[in-house]
């Protein structure tokens, strides 16, 4: 296996401030790389989770083995922390080929990519993370390597340039996205398959959870297992950084043993609640209804309350506020749901109530 190290300058964009400590962040840290090249399943059939993908997957390298060719051009797209990087680890495996590990990010001028892919043998997967953050000219570049496997590689500047063929060995490019719609359409149409990653559901993450705490030499009953499931936010990385806290919990504080009262007293402990909430949801539920009154209330107003960025209540909390469906983003402003009032224990305000003088959220 080929990695490709990136410069702090062309490294993908990681969580700072608040999102950067998160223990139900998706993004993963180095402690989190680090325990995940442990965890990772090395075939389809080891894979949990994603049951239409791997079906589909399966079918494609299957049948590029019998045909004896590369498999086509794969983009995974879906949030962080689903297992795309795991599944082009799979790609490669199944394939019985090398894979090469690189991103977006880190190719900003074509030649980048030029000499990526001039180094790439037979058959080898390159897994290109984050591939809609690549530069537009290195983009266009890998039009022609992914159908035609050849680029032309420009040597000198102004009327004298000279393009200068560059033939290129059949490989499967494996390409992911968080942002899927950023990809412009000629590069979409030129995967040969496209899947899509969804969230994870509570008797899948269960699963996951009793396979890594096997791996990790944790022991842990079905209904330790469900509670830590429950608050992972339908996402496996999570889950897995939650088993890692509640095992030193255990074995801290207890005989080791994960139960359902171990796992929920464990993650009290670390503010994460049962519906998965942390410290920063739960701020900006509270400034929502006990402050507006349930809204609608402007995001600037909003993030000055809990005393955060914009772009930290924006981007971190909102997302599974709204998934989860706590939180909505109307035209005049976000509003709560009768769910968080439920989920904090509150009441909503009646007709003209004192938080802030509006008529009711639910009132007719």
């Amino acid at each position: 296996m080929n990695w490709d190290e990136t410069t702090d300058e062309t490294a993908p964009e990681r969580p700072v401030g608040p999102a950067a400590d998160r223990l139900v962040g998706p993004a993963a840290d180095g402690d989190d790389q680090a325990v995940e090249a442990a965890l990772r399943p090395k075939d389809l059939d080891e894979f949990i989770g994603q049951e239409k993908v791997r079906e589909q997957l399966d079918l494609v390298l299957k049948a590029a083995r019998a045909r004896g060719a590369t498999a086509d051009h794969v983009l995974l797209s879906g949030a962080p922390g689903l297992g795309k990087t795991t599944l082009s680890m799979i790609i490669a495996a199944e394939m019985g080929a090398p894979i090469r590990i690189t991103s977006g990010p880190a190719i900003q001028h074509a030649g980048d990519l030029a000499a990526i892919l001039s180094s790439l043998q037979e058959g080898e997967v390159l897994f290109l993370d984050e591939i809609h953050r690549m530069s537009r000219p290195a983009e266009e570049m890998l039009y022609m390597a992914m159908e035609d496997f050849r680029v032309d590689v420009i040597v000198g500047k102004g009327p004298g340039a000279t393009a200068i063929p560059l033939e290129l060995p059949p490989f499967t490019l494996v390409g992911a996205t968080t942002r899927a719609g950023l990809l412009p359409p000629p590069l979409r149409d030129r995967f040969g398959f496209t899947g899509h990653m969804e969230f994870y559901a509570p008797a899948e993450l269960e699963r996951v959870v009793h396979r890594s705490a096997r791996l990790l030499d944790v022991e842990i009953d079905t209904e330790g297992a469900a509670e830590i499931a429950g608050r992972s936010r339908g996402t496996p990385r999570i889950a897995n950084r939650l088993l890692r806290r509640v095992r030193d919990y255990a074995q801290v504080r207890a005989d080791g043993i994960i139960t359902r009262e171990i796992a929920a007293t464990a993650l009290a402990v670390y503010e994460v609640d049962a519906r998965g909430l942390d410290r920063l949801d739960r701020a900006v539920l509270e400034a929502l209804l006990k402050l507006f009154g349930g809204g609608p209330v402007g995001l600037s107003t909003l993030a000055v309350a809990v005393g955060e960025e914009r772009e930290t209540v924006e981007e971190v909390a909102e997302p599974f506020l709204v998934r989860e469906g706590l939180l909505a983003r109307t035209p005049r402003g976000r509003v709560a749901t009768p769910a968080a009032w439920a989920h904090l224990g509150l009441v909503p305000p009646q007709a003209g109530g004192p938080a802030t003088g509006q008529p009711g959220l639910f009132d007719a």
